[in-house]
């Protein structure tokens, strides 16, 4: 067990992987809003969109105008998701810092999502790297399945050292391992981690856990114990698990901001303003906030 890192930086995915399953179409002023209370509250890494096709992913249309109607602020870095060359270009012209490839650790997820295999999917995106790089941008990669699959089942860790030796080949520079369906419990997490650490160093790791079965923060903690100190989350807990009816998507950021500082982790967000901005998007969605700790504080306000 390596010590506890005594800082944590999150990436809030709330914008992007949060909003992108929701069906009423969200405005593009508040998608910004959003982002723009993000960052006031601390956040230094925000997903903010995805160059996807509007016929898959309608939600996403406006991500032009989002991009450019962020203010963005010095020391805020934004990530955006690029599936393939065309979605690369078209996210050229918005300057992210970042952009963010992904490939599963299941053969039958990646071929169900994407029509082809694991290497496959890996293969079409080493044009995406080399493009992103040369233009000067950083590349994650999204390791999604990393624990559990919908159709598979429980996947070995054997397939996240393949799939973040696939990534590290074509000059992916970190990765993110994702519970993608929220089914991990500690263990299981930490060999999975320890597969992504055969080819990542710790600082290029992240943890991205999903709340399903509500073993986010125990995965949370665990990953910190290996000295994990990057991971995602989505304010509100945005983002429902689209293979498991009525479970919870992402953990929450408040919920996870909650519990870092509560270890004394600094993150250098105001949890406050936190909540406050996931009251914002839920208010906009119409619904109560996914997070137990922004319930929780807003029943005391």
């Amino acid at each position: 067990m390596n010590d506890i890192s005594s800082q944590v930086r999150l990436i809030d995915v709330g914008p992007r992987d949060g909003l992108q399953n929701e069906k009423q179409p969200v405005p593009a002023a508040v998608k910004i809003e959003l982002v723009q209370r993000l960052q006031a509250a601390g956040l230094r890494e925000i997903e903010v969109t995805s160059y996807v096709s509007p016929k898959w992913v309608p939600q996403m249309a406006d991500k032009h105008e989002v991009m450019r109607g962020i203010r963005r602020q010095a020391g805020v870095r934004y990530s955006v998701l690029t599936p393939n060359l065309k979605g690369f270009e078209a996210a050229l012209l918005d300057q992210p810092h970042e952009i963010v490839v992904f490939g599963a650790a299941s053969e039958a997820f990646s071929q169900k999502n994407i029509n082809c295999s694991i290497a496959q999917s890996i293969e079409r995106f080493a044009p995406v790297v080399e493009a992103a790089k040369a233009a000067g941008i950083a590349v994650r990669g999204a390791m999604s399945c990393a624990v559990g699959c919908p159709y598979e089942g429980e996947i070995a860790p054997e397939r996240v050292d393949y799939l973040a030796g696939l990534m590290k080949g074509i000059g992916v520079q970190r990765v993110d391992v994702a519970d993608t369906i929220g089914v991990g419990t500690p263990k299981r997490v930490q060999a999975a981690i320890e597969a992504a650490l055969k080819h990542f160093p710790i600082d290029h790791v992240s943890g991205h856990f999903h709340d399903t079965y509500g073993q986010a923060l125990s995965n949370t903690l665990a990953a910190l114990h290996m000295g994990v100190w990057n991971f995602q989350s989505s304010v509100a807990g945005l983002g429902g698990c689209p293979y498991a009816r009525g479970a919870n998507g992402n953990v929450a950021t408040e919920d996870l901001v909650y519990l870092l500082h509560g270890m004394g982790i600094e993150t250098g967000i105001d949890l406050a303003a936190l909540v406050d901005a996931g009251q914002f998007i839920s208010a906009h969605l119409g619904r109560p906030s996914g997070s137990r700790v922004a319930r929780a504080l807003l029943s005391r306000r």
